[in-house]
């Protein structure tokens, strides 16, 4: 399976920002998750369009929508996969892991965690858990409007991989998201880069670079 995933897309003016970069990512998933502040729901259904959607409610979604959840857990491939618009940052505890664990999916244990919010992206693993979050598709790190990053999170029975990918430039306009990608098995993880660059990845645990 190939899920999608994209948040922060803030369209409070219309959907007239949405690119082509956008459609031609989604175009090649099967399911789509967005992790919040949608905004305006019509962005739904011009996702919906490309996958069936599914969405993390965000605080600045205030309106009701069948897609749209405040807590989503998918089973995939035999991973639990669960998002959430607003989740704390792990340390490097098995006890902080597990408090975001209780917290947000009452003690689910969730093999890859998604959370929106921060429009900063971020892939890492640890304690036998992934944390992905795709940044910002439209408002990147923060700036004003423009092309920002997603995710592709590809599931298969053996593994899970997380890739960040940028959807371009805007003319005139800096993209700030970075890229890489994490792999992980049963066993820990397999492979991870960042910025085009191997990460010193360790069987238990590979950390977001700063």
């Amino acid at each position: 399976m190939r899920i999608g995933i994209l948040s922060d897309t803030h369209a409070p003016r219309g959907l007239d920002h949405l690119g082509p970069e956008l459609a031609a990512f989604l175009s090649s998933v099967d399911r789509i998750l967005h992790t919040g502040d949608v905004d305006d729901p019509r962005l739904l259904d011009w996702l919906e369009q490309f996958a069936p959607v599914i969405c993390a409610r965000g605080n600045h979604d205030m309106f009701e929508d069948e897609r749209m959840v405040d807590v989503v857990l998918i089973e995939a491939e035999g991973w639990t996969i669960g998002a959430k618009h607003q989740v704390d940052e792990p340390t490097d505890t098995l006890e902080s892991v597990h408090k975001i664990k209780r917290d947000s999916f009452g003690g689910t244990a969730v093999d890859v965690l998604i959370a929106g919010d921060t429009h900063f992206e971020r892939v890492e693993y640890l304690h036998s858990t992934m944390f992905l979050n795709s940044g910002s598709a439209t408002l990147p790190h923060n700036y004003s409007t423009r092309l920002g990053g997603v995710a592709l999170l590809e599931v298969t029975a053996e593994r899970v991989r997380a890739e960040l990918i940028r959807l371009g430039e805007t003319p005139g306009l800096r993209n700030p998201s970075r890229v890489g990608h994490v792999a992980f098995g049963r066993a820990g993880v397999i492979d991870a880069a960042f910025d085009g660059v191997p990460a010193d990845a360790q069987p238990h645990e590979v950390r977001w670079p700063e």
